[in-house]
């Protein structure tokens, strides 16, 4: 076998003039990595001093996430996350992982999920009752409260509505410095007195002690309110049959509350965007809520019949799927397709970009729902062409959650209600930690 330094490297995008390919991966990200994946299946660049990888094709993403996984930990950008989410599921690494995953998994049975399904259903009928007829709206930030109130309900058991302004603002501020995070010697920036330390830690005091807060009174409770936090508090190891400390929930709460909110929230907004786009989909959409829900709110039992919905939701997730790139850090010496990844190398897929990819689907950039009825979700994510909520044993754990949330909500809120894209909304992305829309959503809404 050849030396590393031997080997011919994968190709490589262009750099730019200034700071090489960081500036422009960290300037527009999406469309950098759409210029590599031009360029082979796997493409190298440096970001800072770090060489990255990236692989844009199905038998490489099984081998990263699934066939040697344990050759990987968490990239960069989840490490770095740990400043705001401590060591909770999304960052830990290892046994430490698989422990944490185990006592949580009780909290996204489909018994427990039926229970949140009420919530969502309620706070979605609330809000589609307080709307308008004729009102303008920015649907970026009416799915960001909808979606805020639910998770404060199903993991808190609390009307976030007192705080849902002051939470919602905090993690706007945590979401948008996140890139702060992830430029090379932040972690020593943010020990100087900038601004935007100042705000990143600001923003993070108030979640802590709005979570903090609520786990000590319910502590002192002893109550069971069936909800995520209380599984939490009772949940207990198979093998020492200990329980979470306050810091262990604090970071799987704020790693759910994060998940649970924001993403959710993405997909909602640029669903109602594209049924205004194509109003034939649209129409069959409005045709299936008639038929299944004849007037009455959606349920949980409706759900299996939502069949339109839940294909216009796979689609719109295929499009644009919240976690749009997912990385991993090299912990040993691998091969992908014949090409060296050294150990510590980053390495980054991108559901957006594969689920784009016009060799693994037809009609690759059209919002075509029905291509879900000769394909599932599963067999679509079987291949590796699709996994909006990753793959593997670090696939997300909410996902039947996210599931229920955006079919009921997207019923719930279509069954009253057309969107139309305001003329002068411009449409763009802004690839942070999830994937937002750059500029809102503003929307007329017009009763059904």
């Amino acid at each position: 076998m050849k030396a590393v330094s031997e080997i011919k490297p994968p190709p490589s995008p262009k750099a730019g003039i200034l700071g090489g390919h960081f500036i422009k991966f960290r300037r527009r990200p999406t469309e950098f990595l759409e210029e590599a994946a031009s360029l082979g299946d796997v493409t190298r660049f440096k970001l800072g001093g770090q060489f990255a990888f990236f692989l844009n094709h199905p038998d490489l993403i099984r081998d990263l996430l699934v066939v040697n996984a344990d050759k990987f930990v968490k990239g960069r950008a989840l490490q770095r996350s740990k400043r705001l989410l401590g060591e909770g599921l999304l960052t830990s690494e290892g046994a430490a992982h698989l422990r944490q995953r185990r006592m949580i998994q009780p909290a996204f049975h489909r018994q427990r999920i039926a229970e949140y399904a009420k919530a969502m259903v309620f706070y979605g009928e609330q809000m589609r009752d307080e709307w308008k007829d004729g009102a303008t709206l920015d649907i970026d930030r009416e799915m960001m409260r909808l979606t805020l109130q639910i998770v404060g309900k199903t993991l808190f058991n609390s009307d976030v509505n007192d705080e849902a302004d002051e939470v919602g603002k905090s993690m706007t501020t945590l979401i948008e410095l996140f890139n702060y995070l992830m430029i090379p010697f932040s972690e020593w920036l943010e020990k100087l007195p900038l601004p935007q330390s100042k705000r990143f830690n600001h923003a993070r005091d108030t979640l802590n002690s709005i979570i903090y807060k609520i786990i000590d009174e319910r502590r002192s409770s002893g109550e069971d309110a069936g909800d995520l936090l209380s599984m939490l508090l009772l949940a207990q190891d198979e093998e020492t049959g200990g329980g979470m400390t306050d810091e262990q929930i604090r970071d799987e709460c704020l790693t759910l509350f994060l998940a649970g909110h924001e993403t959710t929230a993405n997909a909602l907004t640029f669903a109602f965007y594209l049924l205004s786009q194509n109003p034939e989909t649209e129409e069959k959409l409005n045709k299936e809520l008639d038929e299944v829900l004849n007037g009455k709110s959606p349920s949980v039992e409706d759900y299996p019949k939502l069949k339109y919905t839940e294909a216009v939701l796979a689609e719109v997730m295929r499009l644009y799927p919240p976690a749009w790139a997912i990385g991993r850090s090299a912990i040993e010496d691998h091969e992908f397709a014949g090409f060296e990844i050294p150990k510590k190398s980053l390495v980054l897929i991108s559901p957006y970009i594969t689920q784009r990819d016009a060799r693994f689907w037809e009609n690759a950039d059209k919002f075509i729902p029905e291509r879900w009825f000769s394909q599932s979700v599963k067999e679509a994510g079987q291949k590796f062409i699709y996994f909006p909520f990753s793959r593997g044993v670090r696939s997300c754990i909410g996902e039947s959650f996210a599931w229920t949330e955006g079919v009921l909500l997207i019923a719930t809120l279509a069954q009253k209600w057309n969107f139309r894209l305001m003329p002068e909304q411009k449409i763009a992305l802004n690839p942070l930690m999830t994937l937002r829309p750059k500029y809102g959503m503003k929307m007329r809404i017009e009763e059904r």
